[in-house]
């Protein structure tokens, strides 16, 4: 009993930590260092192009890390080679507080037809819908909530990132990227390359669907 207490609050004392470095990053501050972002992720870090990402409201935690491996050439962002060589660590914290601080604006779910691999044309979005509620247990797919929350809204302390209202485009990107291991920073653990290992074309077609639906 004594030892599971103590890891429990091993564990708090490091998200406290890890939550206090990360305040160190300055929103207002970063706001002028985000001018070259907004052409691709707009101004507010909602970005008009389905192909790039939005930033707005992500998780400090998941942004810095994230910009912290671009930079490093931990992840392969061809459209942002060289943007941020010369920046410092703390131009990293405050573009991640800036674009954290603003709000996503949902892009919306479409209806989706979608073919199974037994050749089955199904709603794509209720298929979306039901990976990312409980998964595929057959297939050994977890459920996106477990991580992301039942609303998508994602776990900041925890480095999860919102999902909710991103381009249903980009997410599709991402996720066959972890399944091909052409995007490999998602930790020593793999989490995102061993969930989307498993996924079909069709569920991940919903999946990306119905995430951008959520709110």
């Amino acid at each position: 009993m004594y030892k599971t207490v103590k890891q429990v609050f091993m564990v708090a004392v490091c998200l406290i930590g890890a939550q206090t470095a990360l305040a160190e990053g300055n929103a207002e501050a970063g706001k002028a260092k985000t001018l070259v972002c907004a052409a691709c992720h707009g101004v507010d870090g909602n970005s008009p192009a389905p192909n790039f990402p939005k930033l707005a409201g992500l998780g400090d935690k998941y942004l810095y890390k994230q910009l912290t491996d671009i930079k490093e050439g931990r992840r392969q962002v061809l459209e942002m080679t060289g943007l941020l060589t010369n920046m410092s660590d703390q131009d990293l914290k405050d573009i991640a507080a800036y674009f954290d601080s603003q709000t996503m604006q949902l892009s919306g779910a479409k209806p989706v037809e979608v073919l199974t691999n037994a050749g089955v044309k199904v709603d794509g979005l209720e298929l979306g819908r039901e990976i990312f509620r409980a998964g595929n247990k057959e297939t050994g797919v977890a459920a996106c909530m477990g991580c992301h929350s039942p609303t998508a809204q994602g776990n900041s302390p925890a480095g999860f990132p919102r999902l909710s209202g991103q381009h249903a485009q980009y997410v599709e990107k991402q996720l066959r990227a972890f399944r091909a291991g052409e995007r490999t920073n998602d930790g020593e653990q793999a989490i995102m390359r061993k969930v989307a290992a498993n996924l079909s074309d069709a569920e991940l077609v919903g999946l990306a669907n119905f995430i951008a639906g959520l709110n």
